[in-house]
């Protein structure tokens, strides 16, 4: 028995699940989070949404959500001020894989992650991090401007 909130991907075999999609959209359209954390399920090959952050929540409490041994994708809603003291926001896509995550992970990750951004309509930034440091506030606010 198939999954049916899923598509799958013919080059890697990995599914997205209609439920990331649909989460993304409230994002960007309706500004209803601040994050999603994506991960793959490998069990079944499918991407599927594992945290999302209310718009309360801070890039701090996004970067303490990333496992610190685990691959990830993300999508963060930055909200900034121009030098010109305009206020923007910008949608990040952020491939997280740490060091210390398994090889297979990286690759599996690594292999899925532009089909699963082409399913992101909307994605204006991206950035790949291996450790906190990579994807810094200071990193952000650079790619950002």
């Amino acid at each position: 028995m198939g999954i049916p909130c899923c598509k799958s991907n013919s080059a890697s075999g990995m599914a997205v699940c209609d439920d990331c999609k649909l989460k993304f959209q409230e994002l960007k359209a309706k500004r209803s989070f601040r994050f999603i954390v994506f991960k793959i399920n490998e069990k079944v090959q499918q991407v599927v949404v594992d945290r999302v952050g209310e718009k309360n929540e801070s890039y701090d409490d996004f970067t303490a959500c990333l496992p610190a041994d685990e691959c990830r994708y993300a999508v963060f809603d930055f909200d900034f001020v121009t030098d010109e003291n305009c206020q923007k926001s910008k949608i990040f896509f952020i491939s997280w894989a740490p060091d210390t995550s398994r090889v297979r992970s990286k690759m599996l990750y690594a292999s899925s992650k532009d089909r699963f951004k082409r399913e992101l309509d909307g994605i204006q930034v991206e950035l790949q991090a291996t450790d906190p440091s990579e994807m810094s506030m200071d990193i952000v606010k650079g790619r950002a401007l």
